[in-house]
């Protein structure tokens, strides 16, 4: 543990003006409010506190946000109160301290609702002053760092909610390097043997190959001394989760993986970024479609940047990113470079962006939605990366990856959304629910009388957009889903020997936050809620004992009582996931999963789509689901397999080969589950064998009905 001498010092490099005597009183006070007690390695409680003021000082952060971290557990561990905070270190250090205190009693990987309504106090608190946040991540950072010192199940639920909300958060903040170690810390308790595997890998290449970051970098400053252009160049190989992620997204294996080295220019202007630019795709080949251009269209959290990969030295790809120095002051603190200090006095960096200004961007509508749309649109906030695309008139509208035409519409006007019929992308009319590339301009084409259909709600990708199509299709169907509701409610109430009486609906609807039993009933209708929620809310000890399966035949909920239904061959949805009916004449209704490629070939015949949801409750395990595997040609290791299957009360009910190779086998076998949870606990247990390579769920687009 450094004392406070230290601590000031690391204060002093940056703030030469800093107030010593504040931070050693505030260092000597938590001492003493700390005094005896231990953290779970043994050592002084006191060190966690200032470890984590330690690491603020990194961000060059001012006096009061180090105070604050060296203070930001006295409140809820000690005698210490609130008055006597504000007594000794004023009115902002107490203000600070106490918000962190409430940050940290929120439960933010509680059950939904619950935690939906901890994320707008988060958010709020962070709309109050976003120092609060910092001091947060800070403490999560520290407590990640030494995590090894808890018990296992504690280590697995921090590092959960710390791969969930805390790295997002700090990656959406533009703090990439906290982002990234966050991850990593995080992947090292939930994912051990993966990330040895890829450090292993990565030894073996540097063996191989010798210190390809400084051959590279050597390159690089090459380029920049032809050119005339001052340069700094900063090399790494990117963290183990990070090449895990892209093995996972990619379906690749290390060996294909290229771009795993990352390197960045810093330069003197913006001009010289493009200078630097042109220098390096003259030197080494770009690869399409790895260029963005972060300086002209910056992120809201102020990043600005140009990325691009290139074919480097024998052929491996790398990515360069270029940028200026305020820029990467900027990309290193992210929203914190308001409160950064260089050369003594507070930074006025052009690049920072306002952190009101900023919350404001996230916080935006969320008094206009309920607390699923919040949550939704909060955790779509935090993970996504952006877009940009252009309207007609050549307005940029900035989008999450993985957003449709259908977002694009909404960003523009929620009337324009509602009111849409197609889109031409470039000129070229497309399905509302392709995915928009950078650069593209969207022409939205829309019609009187349209209005939003439910299937809509899984096209669109940003909570703006769902949360709009929601309350529409609200609006307009609230009569049909109130009645629809009140069926279910009554079925499932009587199911367990009870009347849904209008006390019951009411006190239901209070316990779920809704503002009555209308609402309620509208929700259950719409099938944002189920009944049997309703059931599990006043009667939890009878809903545990409910377990009859549901019958196979009457699975589907939303059917006319003449019509009869198939799973789609093609996509075999299982109940737990989004469907959609496409009705035959002659055939009664195929059930395809909403993100099944055929439905492209219906796409232009909406009178077909008929809208449907599975019945909730426990379905048999009779429905049929084809996994691909790629398994060790080892001996036993098939009936190892089929083991593993029928200890998770699942039925194999085919097998093929589809490729024998002297070391490996692959496979598609047919397996009876009961639903989508069953199926992701199946193919976890499976995927967790030494001898399976690769396990994937197997869609067939060329089987018919």
């Amino acid at each position: 543990m450094i004392d406070a001498d230290d601590l000031i010092a690391l204060v002093q490099n940056y703030n030469p003006k800093t107030n010593a005597d504040l931070i050693r009183r505030a260092y000597e006070y938590g001492r003493d409010m700390h005094e005896g007690q231990l953290r779970h390695s043994g050592e002084p409680y006191f060190s966690h506190p200032v470890a984590v003021a330690a690491i603020l000082t990194e961000q060059k952060l001012d006096d009061a946000t180090i105070i604050t971290a060296l203070l930001h557990d006295t409140i809820e561990d000690t005698r210490s109160t609130y008055s006597e905070v504000e007594k000794l270190f004023g009115n902002e250090v107490a203000e600070l301290v106490d918000g962190v205190t409430k940050l940290t009693n929120l439960q933010l990987s509680s059950t939904e609702t619950k935690q939906a309504e901890n994320f707008r106090k988060l958010f709020m608190a962070m709309s109050k002053d976003l120092r609060v946040i910092l001091v947060k991540l800070a403490d999560r950072l520290h407590n990640m760092r030494t995590i090894r010192s808890m018990r296992a199940e504690k280590q697995g639920q921090k590092s959960r909610e710390t791969m969930d909300i805390f790295a997002p958060l700090a990656g959406r903040m533009g703090m990439q390097w906290m982002r990234e170690e966050l991850e990593d810390l995080a992947f090292r308790v939930l994912n051990p043997e993966g990330r040895n595997s890829i450090i292993r890998r990565f030894i073996t290449l540097q063996r191989e190959t010798g210190d390809v970051i400084q051959q590279i970098t050597a390159d690089i400053e090459r380029e920049m001394e032809k050119t005339s252009i001052e340069a700094e160049i900063l090399g790494r190989a990117k963290k183990p989760y990070s090449i895990w992620r892209k093995m996972q997204e990619k379906e690749i294996g290390f060996s294909r993986l290229s771009d795993i080295y990352g390197f960045r220019i810093i330069v003197g202007t913006e001009a010289d970024c493009y200078a630097a630019l042109g220098a390096v795709h003259q030197r080494w080949r770009a690869v399409p479609g790895r260029f963005k251009d972060y300086i002209s269209q910056p992120k809201s959290n102020g990043y600005r940047s140009i990325h691009t990969t290139v074919s480097g030295r024998d052929g491996k790809r790398v990515e360069v990113q270029i940028r200026t120095s305020e820029m990467h002051d900027v990309a290193e603190a992210g929203v914190a470079a308001h409160w950064s200090y260089r050369d003594g006095v507070r930074t006025e960096n052009r690049f920072a962006v306002d952190p009101a200004k900023w919350v404001s961007t996230l916080t935006d509508r969320f008094d206009e939605e309920d607390h699923d749309e919040f949550l939704e649109h909060v955790k779509l906030e935090m993970y996504a990366d952006q877009v940009f695309c252009f309207t007609p008139k050549g307005d940029v509208v900035k989008l999450p990856r993985g957003a449709t035409p259908l977002d694009f519409a909404y960003a523009i006007h929620t009337r324009i959304g509602d009111s849409c019929v197609g889109a031409k992308v470039d000129a070229i009319r497309v399905p509302l629910w392709t995915r928009l590339k950078n650069g593209q301009s969207v022409e939205i084409m829309t019609a009187e009388g349209q209005r939003p259909q439910t299937t809509w709600i899984d096209i669109v990708a940003t909570g703006r957009a769902k949360a709009a199509i929601r309350r529409s299709l609200r609006e307009e169907d609230r009569e049909r889903f109130i009645k629809l509701g009140r069926e279910l409610v009554r079925v499932a109430f009587e199911h367990v020997g009870k009347r849904a009486t209008d006390k019951a609906l009411t006190t239901a609807a209070k316990h779920l936050t809704l503002p009555d039993s209308s609402e309620l009933l509208a929700r259950i209708g719409s099938a944002e809620l189920t009944a049997r929620q309703v059931i599990e809310t006043l009667y939890p000890d009878l809903a545990q004992k409910t377990g009859d399966e549901i019958d196979a035949a009457r699975a589907i909920v939303g059917l006319k009582p003449s019509q009869t239904f198939r799973r789609a061959l093609c996509c075999q949805p299982v109940p737990g996931e989004r469907i959609v009916g496409i009705s035959y004449r002659g055939k009664g209704v195929m059930i395809h999963a909403i993100d099944c490629g055929a439905l492209v070939e219906v796409e232009e015949e909406s009178g077909r789509w008929v809208d449907l949801h599975w019945q909730e409750g426990r379905h048999p395990a009779v429905h049929s689901v084809s996994l691909e595997l790629t398994i060790a040609n080892d001996s036993g290791v098939l009936g190892k397999i089929c083991t593993l299957i029928g200890e998770q009360a699942a039925n194999i009910s085919d097998l093929v080969f589809i490729d024998r190779k002297p070391d490996f086998y692959r496979l598609i076998v047919d397996v009876e589950l009961r639903d989508v949870e069953h199926l992701h606990a199946m193919m976890l247990a499976i995927e967790a064998d030494s001898d399976v390579a690769a396990i994937t769920r197997h869609r067939d687009l060329g089987r018919k009905p």
